[in-house]
């Protein structure tokens, strides 16, 4: 008889992913189904202010935005195919404007859950009015959306700011690899 590592490892693994994703996903709706307007608001204020304290770039922009929609609890889990969920804010100034949820799908090589948070700060009044008019916003479809690594924060300054919005993914937590926000479908929620 003889023993497969690779493959106890990979049952291991996929065993262990799936337990992960099953209890981030349920603690999740039990999340998304408590929050109230009054939860959105506050995490939402908590989650750029954390943004701030870390990210100058992002605290910069914030001055200079239109308004910024803020998701602070998004969690994304996959086996294979997967899914991320979270409801957030869309503020203007200090004032709240609406609620949303973002949904994120994809499948591929994947495995594990994590936690994360991410802010996209509408740069144009064009994009402003895309997020109020259309019924429900896939990011990579319409206004232009910039996602701010490291790399990207090195290059951006107030001079070189030219695209819709840009969208800074933060406190991330979790057993998966990097995060995407690319076909993510925004749409608004009542709350």
């Amino acid at each position: 008889m003889t023993i497969n590592i690779r493959s106890i490892f990979l049952a291991t693994s996929l065993a262990v992913a799936t337990v992960a994703a099953t209890a981030v996903f349920a603690g999740a709706q039990d999340r998304a189904n408590a929050a109230t307007a009054e939860d959105l608001n506050k995490d939402s204020d908590q989650a750029l202010q954390m943004l701030y304290k870390t990210n100058p770039l992002a605290a910069s922009l914030s001055k200079r935005a239109k308004a910024i929609l803020v998701f602070p609890n998004m969690v994304k889990a996959g086996l294979v195919f997967g899914g991320a969920y979270g409801e957030g804010v869309l503020k203007k100034g200090s004032t709240v404007e609406g609620y949303y949820n973002s949904v994120t799908g994809s499948w591929g090589l994947q495995a594990g859950a994590q936690s994360y948070g991410y802010a996209v700060f509408l740069m144009t009044n064009k994009a402003v009015k895309y997020i109020h008019r259309s019924e429900g916003w896939e990011i990579g479809v319409g206004p232009t959306v910039v996602i701010v690594d490291q790399g990207v924060a090195k290059n951006l300054s107030s001079s070189t700011l030219k695209d819709d919005a840009y969208a800074f993914i933060f406190d991330q937590q979790g057993l998966m690899a990097g995060v995407s926000i690319e076909g993510t479908k925004i749409s608004h929620i009542k709350r």
